[in-house]
């Protein structure tokens, strides 16, 4: 989701000089050439770039280098823009959840010009973002029936709800309110594969909502009970009522589902007096942002009636959907920011790393790495491995370097004379931490996913406009990064938990046609199969890449899904697969294990500007003149019945 917060800096160290991560990325390319591995085709590249032949000129350096044969092979779409979703020739999409859509045998069915918070509780919740797949056999890695796991990680109030959207805020009343909150949170759905079809089953026993107000969570690790958690509902500082701003998240080997609250921000209105104590640190996280009118009718959601309760969201939270009464825990040893995502691996020695970026510009890259190993034999021994454990930050350094530095009350800057009292502490203002420790900042780090295959980490950095001249030199020239760009890590033999990687630059985004973009990729890739913004990303169980954006439509196209292969000579090579209805963002990919379904995430369809309930940008997917554009999950497969991408 990208919000003004996003298009800002709360960091301070920004205004200071800092370089950003794009600084060092640059100075690197000017020394070592674009793209490792490809200086043969440096000459390729300029002319593919420069070529008014478009895919031809690329087809033509395909045969001419007689170049190996492409990890992926289906038929690449075009780009463009309009009111429906696009897939390439041979694959089917079939749409498996909508917004409003019934979970439980009792759920009323939807209608969008009568809602009510009860009805949203049975239902889908909106903006599905985060997808996660769970077989329902876990032994037998079962790919026909499972449990999907969703993120909706917020409401768009404009398109969700009719006659608001004329004189807001003045038209919200404490009855839409809650119908938004209960639109928030996950649902846990169980889904089943008949001849090529997926269905849901409305009377699974793991059915499950969760929402941003309903559903009590346990506050673990060592911020629970501090006393900046304990709120008048929660004078203990342990027990918070929802999760919200779910973006993306990850599975854990264990069966568990991590979600990951980002954008908290915004869901808070009021004012701190500038000499309350946690001023500052509500300021370094952008509350309040002001964006729903929650707080003027629940006490919560108002800083200046309850001071503490943003310091109660910005966490990890972990869910067991195998059971429906449990409750979901908000694990603080992973750190509180603006989490997109919690992407996990086993390292070789069997600890578990969860890594994870803070979508803000000029904010950071994290990963965790618990004190404890994983243990395969005995599922519940894992169920409290993320309460202790290391969280680390990174720094970037010119020489290819990344250092991995440890956010540990006590060490370094992390002490009482910088206003430290404890690792609670450390953990509640995990930015200011890290803005003391000196990390990297970034052009907004979104998914971090790992490769438990090649030791490699891929980062995907979305774009950061508002990094101005002054802060590059002549060999750094991507100032006002519009597009984004791909940061590929390096952990030394496979060791996840390593304090020392490498890293690398895998693409540039942006036009490769155009010199003023500054972007770099392989010159097989086509005019269809460049993009812009990097956001969610998913490796498939062939160790392949597939990258969704963000934002690609500042490149004049929609958003979607592209394949981008980061080995041998067509390493930085994209083409496109799937593309969104207008208005709309990608997120969620996610493969069963058998990788012949592909679910994806179309969010906020037809949310372009000026659009409303009552006069979207497209009415995808339904096209009923009386509905409203519905965010949905579609199953993708090929008819041939073989993998997809193949």
């Amino acid at each position: 989701m990208i919000d003004d917060s996003e298009n800002t800096t709360s960091n301070p160290r920004v205004s200071n000089g800092v370089a950003t991560i794009s600084d060092i990325v640059n100075a690197r390319l000017s020394r070592r050439g674009f793209l490792s591995g490809l200086t043969t085709l440096t000459a390729l590249s300029a002319a593919a770039c420069a070529s008014t032949e478009g895919s031809q000129s690329v087809t033509d350096i395909s045969k001419a280098e007689n170049l190996n044969a492409p990890l992926f092979t289906f038929e690449e779409i075009s780009r463009g823009s309009d009111s429906t979703h696009h897939l390439p020739s041979g694959y089917t999409g079939d749409i498996l959840l909508k917004w409003g859509d019934a979970l439980f045998p009792d759920s009323p069915e939807f209608d969008p010009h009568n809602q009510s918070e009860q009805a949203q509780l049975k239902q889908f919740g909106y903006n599905n973002d985060y997808l996660g797949y769970i077989p329902i056999k876990p032994e037998q890695n079962e790919s026909n029936r499972g449990l999907l796991c969703v993120n909706h990680e917020y409401t768009s109030t404009n398109l969700m709800l009719p006659n608001v959207a004329g004189n807001y805020p003045d038209s919200m009343t404490k009855e839409l309110c809650e119908i938004e909150l209960a639109g928030h949170g996950g649902s846990v759905v169980e889904i089943s594969e008949q001849d090529g079809q997926w269905h849901v089953d409305r009377n699974s026993k793991f059915n499950r909502r969760i929402t941003a107000h309903k559903t009590p969570m346990e506050i673990t690790g060592p911020a629970a009970g501090s006393a900046r958690l304990k709120t008048n509902e929660d004078p203990k500082g342990r027990l918070v009522a929802g999760t919200m701003n779910n973006c993306a998240g990850g599975i854990t080997p264990w069966g568990t589902w991590l979600m990951s609250e980002e954008n908290f921000n915004g869901n808070f209105l009021g004012q701190l007096p500038e000499e309350h104590s946690e001023s500052q640190n509500h300021k370094r996280y952008g509350v309040p942002g002001g964006w729903y009118q929650w707080g003027k009718f629940i006490d919560r959601y108002d800083v200046s009636k309850e001071p503490n309760e943003p310091n109660r969201f910005g966490w990890i939270v972990e869910v067991n959907p195998f059971d429906p009464t449990s409750k979901p825990k908000k694990r603080t040893a992973l750190g509180r920011f603006k989490h997109e995502g919690a992407e996990n691996i086993i390292a070789p020695n069997g600890r578990v790393v969860v890594y994870m970026g803070d979508d803000q510009r000029f904010d950071y890259v994290y990963k965790f790495v618990s004190d404890k190993a994983y243990d395969a034999s005995n599922k519940a021994a894992n169920f409290n491995l993320l309460d202790s454990g290391v969280l680390y930050v990174a720094r970037f350094d010119e020489d290819g370097s990344v250092e991995w530095m440890p956010l540990i009350y006590g060490t370094g800057p992390l002490t009482e004379e910088n206003g430290f009292a404890s690792q609670a502490d450390v953990l509640i203002e995990t930015r200011r931490a890290a803005d003391l420790l000196e990390a990297t900042p970034m052009d907004r780090p979104e998914d971090v996913e790992p490769d438990p295959n090649s030791g490699k980490v891929f980062v995907m950095l979305t774009n950061n406009h508002k990094r101005v001249d002054s802060q590059v030199n002549a060999a750094n020239p991507r100032a006002d990064n519009q597009f984004g760009h791909i940061i590929e890590i390096t952990e030394p033999d496979g060791d996840f938990t390593s304090t020392k990687s490498k890293w690398e630059i895998l693409i540039k985004c942006g036009d490769p046609s155009s010199p003023a973009h500054g972007s770099t990729w392989n010159p097989l890739t086509s005019p269809d199969g460049w993009f812009g913004s990097p956001d969610n990303c998913a490796i498939d169980p062939s160790g392949r890449l597939w990258v969704s954006t963000d934002g690609n439509n500042k490149t004049g196209a929609a958003d979607g899904l592209w394949a981008v292969e980061t080995q041998g000579p067509r390493r930085g090579t994209s083409r496109a697969f799937f593309r969104t209805p207008v208005g709309a963002e990608m997120c969620g990919p996610q493969f069963t294990p058998d990788r012949k379904t592909l679910f994806l995430a179309v969010q906020h369809p037809g949310d372009e500007d000026d659009a409303t309930f009552e006069n979207p940008a497209t009415r995808w997917p339904d096209f009923e003149a009386s509905t409203p554009p519905r965010p949905s999950v579609i199953a993708i497969r090929n008819n041939t019945g073989k993998p997809i991408g193949s």
